[in-house]
């Protein structure tokens, strides 16, 4: 395994690998890997020629006083973890080499990334997709994996690549959870013990609103009055920044649930923003 910090030696190398016909595989990541990140990089080895994972803590996807300096981050660890899943290239380089001091250009989808964690995230989106866009551009990838517990960041990349036309095939994996229940994400180091035996109510509540949707139930309201009222009994102090029942590839919120459907999550736990996602079909 390489780990490159030279974008110029990066984006030759990968030039090379495309139009030699090497099928390449991309993992953005943003560092900390845990079992989730793991498997977007088996995924990607086992369907491409190539792995190249980046580890990138992109600070455009920060708003005010959100974690960017205490972002969890362990070169070393990610690296052993990377190479042990057979990643060819990590791309690991330094704030200021993607984005030089007068930077002013931006990628969005702006309709999209106004709802769900856009609202109380209001840059969030368009920092994604700038450095997704850069990645793509450094990397000239196949494919690209992605995590389906940032549900919305799937939905919004993979509109992006269709709008732009960027020949890169978008695959998302299924959320690797805890055996508790608990999704996985390098935030949950966050949580005090009290909060982490609790965390799991975040995904039971949302079962709660899959059973009621199984069971007949097609008025959004009263999938998440029961999804709220259980998270009230189970996990009280925990603080909803948002719960939604949505079209899975458009993310236009429903009032009835008759088709195609998912429900998605963010709570704020002390400390910790916390967000869960599934589909409702």
């Amino acid at each position: 395994m390489q780990i490159i910090t030279s974008l110029d030696e990066l984006r030759n190398l990968c030039c090379q690998w495309r139009f030699s016909g090497v099928k390449t595989g991309l993992v953005p990541t943003m560092g900390y890997f845990h079992e989730g990140h793991m498997s977007l990089m088996q995924y990607a080895r086992a369907n491409s020629d190539k792995l190249i994972t980046t580890l990138f803590v992109n600070p455009a996807q920060f708003g005010e006083n959100e974690d960017l300096d205490t972002y969890p981050r362990d070169l070393e660890r990610d690296a052993a973890i990377a190479k042990a899943q057979g990643t060819d290239i990590l791309f690991a380089p330094e704030a200021g080499a993607m984005y030089v001091e007068d930077h002013m250009t931006w990628v969005e989808v702006p309709h999209m990334a106004k709802r769900l964690c856009g609202i109380s995230r209001p840059v969030f989106f368009r920092g994604i997709c700038t450095v997704v866009t850069k990645l793509f551009m450094l990397t000239l990838p196949s494919m690209a994996v992605f995590g389906e517990k940032d549900w919305q960041q799937l939905a919004i990349i993979r509109r992006m690549v269709n709008d732009l036309n960027i020949p890169t095939e978008i695959h998302g994996c299924p959320i690797v959870r805890e055996a508790d229940g608990l999704a996985l994400s390098s935030r949950n180091v966050y949580l005090s013990p009290e909060e982490r035996s609790k965390a799991p109510h975040i995904n039971k509540g949302l079962q709660v609103g899959c059973r009621r949707v199984k069971e007949g139930e097609k008025e959004v309201a009263a999938v998440k009055q029961a999804v709220r009222d259980y998270w009230q009994e189970n996990v009280p102090d925990a603080k909803e920044d948002y719960l939604e029942i949505f079209h899975p590839h458009t993310l236009e919120y429903l009032e009835k649930i008759d088709g195609e459907a998912h429900v998605a999550c963010a709570l704020q736990y002390g400390r910790t923003r916390l967000i869960d996602n599934c589909s409702l079909a």
